[in-house]
Formats: structure tokens, sequence, C-alpha cells
């Protein structure tokens, strides 16, 4: 035995370069490229001082090494080896005598896990954008060697959330604090696309901090933050998310820091108001899900999503959770409250009761009849069970469900979408049972959904004549690439929290650990191609903040469950009595509405 455990360490001695990467001499651990925002608190705004800080800031974004990431094979030998010795123990291949190789591999699994850690911090810290000296914010990536920068260089607000929650796990509150005030400061900005301006209480996508000459004076200068709200995006689309993603890190920024007076001010609390009265405005849809157009989310391309994607009807519904919670209790806000409750209830019957698909709810859409018109039509939407695609059949296993992406009349989007599915188990729009069958699920079909890189943003792809349909011949969002069922590394926080919350965080390790084995090597790139994620995505974009941002999320909540409450939405008592009313006065069970005591509109 040990001789066996003198053979291992010989051949893993010197053998990870991240080890050695990150040892005293490492240029990029050295205080030289080592960013500490908070020495830079005190500069402040005059033209002279802001001109070397932008100055040191550009050099500092452009200056970044990659030396000794491109030398990652050993470790990827050393953690596949790691892997391959776990998969063997669970098959019963390898008898307890050898427990203290196993042991051994598994502290130098450890070792280069945490070196992989310190390679994240590194560069997420790296990212920081400054604005009159202060910390506001993480840019969407930071690769020295790529020419063609786009809006990468800008702090998205969706990209900044698990660089947000990373920062909170991290006890480094500021940086948090300042984003959600400068980014309110920009929610009444008025920007126009073709003389037509959105509705007020739009968050933007984005914003960058840029130097402008002073009015009046063309020789001084001062910072000012130009936000995008769609209207300088490809495709021109403004974001719906981003409200909500704000809303739901404001709430995480309290529970975490204990700081509750920066979500009592006032102009925060009408931050908040604006975002909900823009979402529950009246129109002209029916349904109590948001009506959006394709490209406002995370999937910001033409991918058939328009309508009632499941992302945003997560988002909105936990944002309705959050905000109810903070909002302060005064005359004004009784009607909007009001509104909000009533949103719920009917926002959770319908994504629980028409979204949610098993394979006892394929066989009843199977036998579906067509054509109902009453007020007590199963059939509801009219969907033809001809929609039902040969590829699911084979997907959905006896055990586990999802809830689909899409639903609108005569259409059902079957696809899995990941985001979707893990924030409805995290904000506990899904039930309780659905939540364990969306895990089972992932568990089931590990190798579509995670493969040999975490996390499929949606399966299947689009392919052949659908896809040219659908997307418009996107050369971006070909098949099993980008958008189109690409891998990312940044769901990995999404997946944590769900795990955490339903006591089922083998999963995310499991997947943590897959990831661990060949990101940073591949220099943390935006997204993954092919089917089981084996190569870098053709325009994918590497050292991408989120990417990392994500890892470090999954690795933090991991190693402290408990700080997952500050993003986990409980379910509330009086939502599942009211659910139980409208289950019971379903027509599936052959009752009348009128035996409810309140009238619910689904």
């Amino acid at each position: 035995m040990a001789a066996a455990a003198e053979a291992v360490l010989q051949v893993f001695s010197g053998a990870s370069p991240c080890v050695n990467y990150f040892d005293g001499g490492s240029k990029r651990n050295s205080l030289k490229y080592r960013v500490n925002y908070s020495k830079n608190k005190g500069i402040g705004c005059t033209e002279l001082r802001r001109s070397k800080f932008l100055s040191c800031k550009c050099r500092r974004i452009e200056s970044i090494e990659v030396d000794g990431l491109t030398t990652e094979s050993n470790e990827a030998s050393v953690q596949d080896f790691e892997l391959d010795g776990q998969l063997k123990n669970r098959d019963g291949g390898i008898g307890s005598n050898d427990n203290a190789v196993g042991s051994i591999i598994n502290t130098v699994h450890k070792a280069s896990a945490k070196s992989v850690e310190e390679d994240a911090w590194d560069l997420l810290r790296q990212s920081i954008v400054f604005y009159c000296g202060n910390p506001v914010g993480t840019i969407a990536a930071n690769d020295p060697n790529d020419s063609s920068i786009l809006n990468y260089d800008q702090v998205f607000i969706r990209d900044f959330i698990p660089s947000g929650i990373a920062f909170l796990l991290k006890g480094e509150y500021d940086i948090v604090r300042n984003f959600i005030l400068h980014t309110l400061q920009l929610q009444s900005w008025e920007k126009t696309m073709d003389c037509h301006s959105p509705g007020q209480g739009l968050m933007p996508a984005s914003f960058k901090v840029r130097t402008a000459p002073l009015d009046g004076d063309d020789s001084a200068t001062e910072e000012v933050l130009d936000p995008d709200f769609g209207e300088a995006a490809i495709g021109r689309v403004a974001p719906v998310d981003s409200g909500l993603w704000w809303i739901i890190l404001l709430r995480a920024y309290g529970k975490c820091s204990g700081d509750l007076l920066v979500q009592e001010r006032v102009d925060v609390q009408t931050g908040i108001k604006m975002i909900l009265k823009l979402c529950l405005a009246d129109g002209f849809d029916m349904f109590p899900t948001l009506l959006v157009t394709d490209g406002s989310c995370m999937i910001d391309r033409r991918m058939g999503i328009h309508g009632h994607p499941l992302e945003i009807q997560a988002l909105f519904y936990s944002a309705l959770l959050c905000a109810r919670e903070m909002l302060t209790p005064e005359d004004g806000s009784a009607d909007l409250i009001r509104a909000l409750n009533n949103r719920l209830v009917a926002l959770s019957f319908h994504i629980r009761e028409y979204y949610w698909i098993d394979m006892k709810k394929l066989n009843e859409i199977y036998r579906y009849k067509t054509e109902e018109y009453s007020y007590d039509a199963v059939n509801k939407f009219n969907i033809y069970p001809d929609q039902i695609p040969p590829w699911l059949v084979e997907f959905m296993p006896n055990r586990g469900g999802y809830l689909i992406g899409n639903l609108q009349p005569a259409h059902m989007d079957f696809r899995f979408f990941s985001l979707g599915n893990l924030w409805s188990v995290v904000s506990s729009l899904a039930t309780l049972d659905q939540s364990h069958a969306i895990l089972d699920l992932i568990e089931a079909k590990w190798a579509e959904i995670v493969a040999d890189m975490p996390l499929k943003i949606c399966y299947p792809a689009l392919e052949g004549q659908e896809w040219r349909i659908i997307t418009g011949s996107d050369p971006k969002n070909t098949p099993w690439s980008y958008h189109n069922g690409g891998s990312w590394p940044t769901l990995l926080w999404q997946l944590t929290v769900a795990c955490i919350k339903m006591n089922r965080p083998e999963i995310a390790e499991n997947a943590v650990k897959l990831a661990e084995r060949r990101i940073s090597g591949d220099k943390w790139p935006e997204y993954y191609d092919t089917k089981r994620g084996r190569f870098i995505g053709k325009q994918s974009r590497l050292f991408q903040t989120w990417s990392i941002a994500g890892y470090l999320v999954a690795k933090l909540l991991l190693a402290n469950p408990g700080a997952a409450k500050i993003l986990v939405n409980e379910e509330d008592s009086e939502l599942v009595n009211a659910f139980s009313c409208m289950i019971s006065a379903n027509p599936r069970n052959k009752r009348s509405w009128k035996r409810t005591k309140q009238t619910f509109i689904v």
C-alpha cells in the first residue's frame, strides 16, 4: 500500500501547472498585477486625477498576461485520472484496499481546484470597472488578445449578477451597493429608437464609463455613465430581464450585508415601483405571464422564444416575491401590493398547470381533443397532438419532468430551457414535487444536458429547415452552438442554488468537478459547442466574466450552503392555499368556478 501511494505521489509531483502557476513568483499573483480597488477609493474626479485613473484602468485591462494558461494538459490528465477513479469506485471497480490511493488523488484534486479558484478571483478582480474612483461593476469579457471588443467592455446588468453574488459572499459589499445605486440613476434616462421612447421604469441592458468634456469648458472633462437600453444592441431589443435581476440582487444585498437602509431609500423604493408598474401594466394579453419579444433575455438573438418564455416568467415571479418583501408599507403602495399578490397567484397557477410536462402529461396531450369551445375545455390553448416532436418521446424519462419553454395558442415549445427551469426551482414557482422532478430529469439526462461541460442553455438544438426558418439562418446560432444548444458554464451557479434548495447538492458538486477539468485551461470561455460541449465556442469570448463568477459562486455556495438563502424564495403559504383552491376548481375535476370564494384570472 505504501509503495502504491509513493508511486502516485511521484506521478503527481510537479505535474500540475496550476499549482506551479500560482506560486510566489507568478506575475499575476504578484501585487503588481492584482487589483485592489480599495486603494482607489480616494481618487477624485478632477481632470488630472481622472486622466491618470482612466489611463491606468485601460492599461490594467490590456496588460493581462495569459502565459501559463495554455499548459493545462497535465492538470486535465490528473483530474481525468481522479474522475475515472471516482467512477470506478462507484461501480465497484476499486476495492477498499485502495482507499489510501484514492485519498491521495482526492487531495491532489482539491489542491488543483484551489488553484483554479485563485485564478478565477484574480481574473474577476481584473474585470472591475471604476467610476470616479469607486467600483461599479465588471466588464463582460476581458480577453487582451481580442481586438474585436464590440460591447463586451461594458457592464451588463444580467452579466454582473453572478459577479455581484460572488462579491457579496466574499464580504465585499461596496461594489454591489454602488452598482445598485448607479444603475438606478440610469433608469430614468430617455433613450429612443426611431423617435420612440421605451416605457418608464426600464432598466438598461448595459452601461459604460465614458469621459466627456464639461459644459462650457473644453479643457476639463468628467466621467459619465452611458447606458444602452437596446438602441445600440444587435437586433435593437430592449432587455426585459434587467429590471427583474436588479430587484433580485437588491434583496440579496440586503440579506447578505444586513444593510437594509439601501432598499428603504426613497429613490430605491421608487425604482422598485417603477419596474413593477411597467411589468404589471394592463395590455391586450389574456394571460398572467409577461408577453415579450424575441431576444429580450439571456437568449438575446432570434431563437423562437417570443411570446411567454419560461425564463422571463421565472424571473418575473421571483422579482415579485422579492419586491413584496422589500416594499415599505405606505398608503401609496397598497394598490400596487394588491395587484402584485393577484398576479403571483395567477402566474403560479398558470405556469404550474399549463407549462408542466412529464410522461403522464405527455400521454394526456397525445390524446387531446381539439377545437373545444367552452369554459370547461381541457385543451384550453387548442394544442394539436401532432405537435409532440419525435425527440421528446425518447427524451422524456419515466421519472422526472420539466417546465416547457413557451406556451401560446396552438403552440407549445417543448424545448428544455435550463435557466427557466432552475430559477423556477429557486423561486418556488415550481411546486416541491415539480422541483424534485426537474432535478431528476437533469440526473436522468446528464449526457444530454450536462455532458462534458455544464450546462446546456436549451435542449435540443434547432436544426435543418427548422433552424433556417426560426433563427433566420443565424450564423452564430448554428446547431449546438451559442444559444442554440450551446453549453454555458455560467449556469453552474443557478444549478447550485437550485440543488442546495432541494437538499441535493451532490448534483451541483458533480457538475462543478466536471467544469474544473477544463475551464481554466480553456481560458474561461463564454460558451462551448457540440452536443457534448467538447469544443470551445467558435465565436466564444475568452476570459468571460460571468463564466468566471458563475464558477466562483457555485464553489462558495457548496462550501457554505446556508448562504443560498439570499437568493431562494420560499413558497408562500397563502399562495399555496390560493393555488389549491384554483386546482380544485379546475375543469379537469368537473367542478365549477363558482365554488371558489375568490375569483382569479388565469
